[in-house]
């Protein structure tokens, strides 16, 4: 180790279903040190990606998607509302599954993506995994309106609908 360097963590890390996401503002501290993340599904990674925060980035993605400034945004709202149940995972490069790459953010993204074939990545990946049939591609018209907040009101329905079920 470094010195200076801070031990690893042993496994920070936070899954949360997309409608799920909508509903949260601001990042939870304990997500500031989480700076990978991946868009999924049951099956297949749709995406993965890095950035200092995460969680930012990931708003940021959603967000760029409506102008079409960011393909995995656009696919989310592409494939609205079956996305709502897209999982993402966030992850931090200084978790104890990393250290054999020394932890650099950038050596687990590109193992992330070689491990996953992601469909939407395009550097670092040989051989994407095609998008399922199931849904529809990120070029597609929208399925939703371009409003945030109405989007997040159908979010928190769906978590509600989901939480009032019986177990």
């Amino acid at each position: 180790m470094n010195p200076g360097s801070h031990p690893p963590l042993t496994d920070p890390k936070v899954t949360i279903s997309l409608k799920r996401f909508l509903l949260i503002e601001q990042c939870p501290e304990t997500w500031r040190s989480l700076d990978l993340y991946l868009f999924r599904d049951d099956a297949v990674v749709f995406y993965v990606g890095q950035s200092h925060l995460a969680f930012a980035r990931v708003w940021q993605h959603l967000l760029d998607g409506f102008k079409g400034r960011s393909l995995v945004g656009r696919f989310v709202w592409s494939n609205w509302p079956t996305s709502m149940r897209f999982t993402l995972e966030l992850l931090s490069s200084q978790s104890a599954q990393f250290h054999a790459i020394g932890h650099d953010v950038t050596a687990v993204e590109q193992g992330l993506i070689a491990q996953w074939s992601p469909c939407l990545n395009v550097t670092h990946n040989r051989q994407p995994t095609p998008i399922p049939p199931a849904y529809r591609l990120p070029n597609a018209s929208l399925r939703c309106g371009r409003s945030l907040k109405k989007l997040i009101r159908e979010a928190e329905r769906a978590v509600r609908l989901e939480d009032n079920q019986p177990g």
